[in-house]
């Protein structure tokens, strides 16, 4: 498994017959199993508790997808509290502006994608 928490890791280029040349791809012909990234600019405080809680549900024997799946749930559903909470506003590209709490908004957790091998860390 390999987590990319930095923006934009899940894009690439695309090639006429080739499919999308990206870390995605590198990754894969280098022998990852699975790849987490995102698709824009995220924000490190909520990648940092997403990225957290991820770890932490893959200690528990969750599958890598479902691991995923369940914390941004978390998040929209406003179950995930800031590990902690500067209390700042942040932006998008997009310009909307959120508090640093307020994992509810798809700016801090829609863009992560999970790709590859989606079971367990034992491969069960």
């Amino acid at each position: 498994l390999v987590a990319l928490s930095a923006c934009e890791t899940g894009l690439g280029d695309v090639r006429n017959g080739a499919g999308v040349y990206g870390l995605r791809r590198a990754l894969v012909l280098a022998g990852s199993e699975a790849q987490v990234m995102s698709l824009w600019k995220v924000s490190d405080s909520g990648t940092r508790d997403l990225v957290t809680a991820y770890y932490t549900r893959l200690q528990q024997g969750e599958g890598r997808t479902e691991a995923l799946r369940q914390v941004q749930l978390q998040m929209l559903r406003g179950e995930l509290l800031p590990y902690a909470s500067s209390g700042k506003r942040e932006t998008s590209d997009t310009g909307e502006t959120f508090a640093a709490k307020d994992y509810q908004h798809p700016y801090y957790w829609a863009a992560f994608i999970q790709s590859g091998d989606w079971r367990n860390m034992d491969g069960k």
